[in-house]
């Protein structure tokens, strides 16, 4: 082969391996991760979005699709998910979907700490300011100063100092994350300060999100080729045509949610505290006892998790405690509605927060109050029905009871046998008994029971 034929050969293989190897698209086409978002922020949610962006990282995901529709949720839980999305190594994305959609409150500070902002058309985030019960002294949705009564030496009362520090370490927290991500900080802050919302072109506009997008694909079609910081490392997105996967919430995170529930976890705790009780008033049924520590476990594991007053968790106890009393104690019902009154005053305080979705329905605790007050009249009626009712047992079952004479003692006609429920008694009598002969007891006197006949006894009467 001469040098031309040689040159044509070289060239065609490299133009072979050329071919062959793949592009920048193909080597980083990772897979997509889409998790979603569409409660409040609970417990629930950020257990859900910390293992999905673990799981993400394991399957070498290129970046997550984190989509919010939510009213706002827990400062612990929005504080959790957010130091996931600032380490994980895998770029967050979270996207305000569908239309109609809204990030407000905790949704807001988890769009400025994502790598990407978005938003489809008609959706909003914004009003921002973190909100506690009871607190007198606390901000109103609008912004305006919390009205509280002052004096020459208190000119700040306490609650409304408490006040300004949640807000002021709020708006703190918030204007860090934009300036980390290069966001509007000033509309930021205004967000926690004023509680003012933004729709989707005008967070556009403001730099307040990055992109607006009417879809999932069209907003992967937006971050094609885009470079990104993600755990210090930096990361471009090959996202035209990559896979996508979705991680819905599995048992774990549904359960979690259900039990966490405010309303849930009070059912779950008056369950299995009754049912406790039962079991203790009638031992060795199992059934409510067994469901009963069950439910007062999970009941006690969910208010570990959630914003609970303790002082209304104290004051159901008592109510409860009360309740009980009543059956037992003759108080003529004056326990037992001061029980119920304690009950109602308790489960309305139970929740230290009135963020959207924590709130217990007063109607379930007006229910669940009549349920117990009927529970105690039940107890109360079995009581009274109890202690009219003729004694079977011991003396009193004793006395009064109509038997046959089992055997006769040799020598002495006075004295026989009986048996009286399940056991063996001798008995006296001023007549000669005869074996068969019904006899009725009159006394007892240790383990000689007085009798006469039956007949005579009839007779008298």
């Amino acid at each position: 082969m001469n040098e031309r034929g040689w040159r044509a050969t070289l060239k065609g293989l490299l133009l072979g391996v050329l071919i062959g190897l793949p592009t920048g698209h193909a080597q980083a086409a990772k897979p997509v991760v889409v998790l979603t978002v569409n409660d409040v922020i609970s417990p629930a949610s950020a257990d859900y979005v910390v293992r999905g962006l673990d799981k993400a990282a394991d399957e070498h995901a290129q970046l997550v699709v984190l989509g919010i529709d939510t009213p706002g949720g827990l400062d612990t839980s929005m504080r959790s998910i957010i130091k996931a999305i600032l380490a994980s190594p895998v770029p967050v994305a979270s996207y305000v979907a569908p239309s109609g959609a809204r990030a407000a409150s905790a949704g807001t500070y988890i769009l400025y700490a994502s790598h990407i902002a978005a938003m489809a058309p008609g959706t909003n985030l914004g009003a921002a300011t973190p909100v506690r019960v009871g607190m007198p002294g606390q901000p109103d949705p609008g912004g305006n100063p919390p009205a509280a009564p002052r004096s020459d030496k208190n000119p700040e009362p306490e609650t409304d100092t408490l006040s300004h520090k949640q807000i002021n370490d709020a708006a703190a927290y918030i204007r860090g994350l934009a300036q980390l991500r290069g966001r509007n900080a000033e509309w930021a802050e205004q967000a926690v300060r004023e509680a003012v919302s933004l729709p989707a072109q005008e967070a556009l506009k403001l730099k307040v999100v990055d992109y607006v997008a009417d879809d999932l694909d069209g907003l992967l079609r937006q971050l094609d080729g885009r470079f990104l910081i993600a755990a210090g490392q930096a990361v471009q997105l090959h996202t035209l045509g990559a896979a996508v996967i979705y991680h819905d919430p599995d048992w774990r995170t549904q359960l979690l949610s259900v039990i966490t529930h405010p309303s849930v976890a009070l059912i779950l705790m008056m369950i299995g505290i009754y049912g406790l009780f039962f079991e203790f008033v009638n031992p060795g049924t199992a059934v409510p006892g067994v469901l009963g520590g069950i439910c007062l476990l999970l009941g006690l594991y969910a208010l570990q998790l959630l914003p609970v007053n303790y002082a209304g968790v104290a004051l159901i106890l008592l109510g409860i405690a009360f309740m009980v009393a009543e059956a037992f104690l003759p108080t003529f019902g004056v326990i037992g509605f001061g029980g119920i009154v304690s009950f109602v005053v308790g489960a309305v305080i139970l929740m230290d927060t009135d963020v959207p979705g924590y709130g217990i329905p007063l109607p379930l605790i007006v229910g669940m109050a009549v349920i117990s007050a009927l529970l105690l009249a039940t107890l109360a009626s079995m009581a009274v029905r109890a202690r009219q009712r003729q004694q079977v047992a011991g003396d009193a079952g004793l006395v009064g009871s109509i038997t046959a004479i089992t055997a006769v003692q040799a020598g002495n006609p006075y004295n026989g046998w009986v048996l009286l429920q399940g056991e063996h008694w001798q008995v006296l009598s001023a007549t000669p008994l005869q074996t068969g002969q019904w006899v009725r007891v009159v006394a007892r006197k240790g383990l000689l029971l007085e009798v006469t006949t039956a007949e005579a006894t009839s007779r008298g009467g």
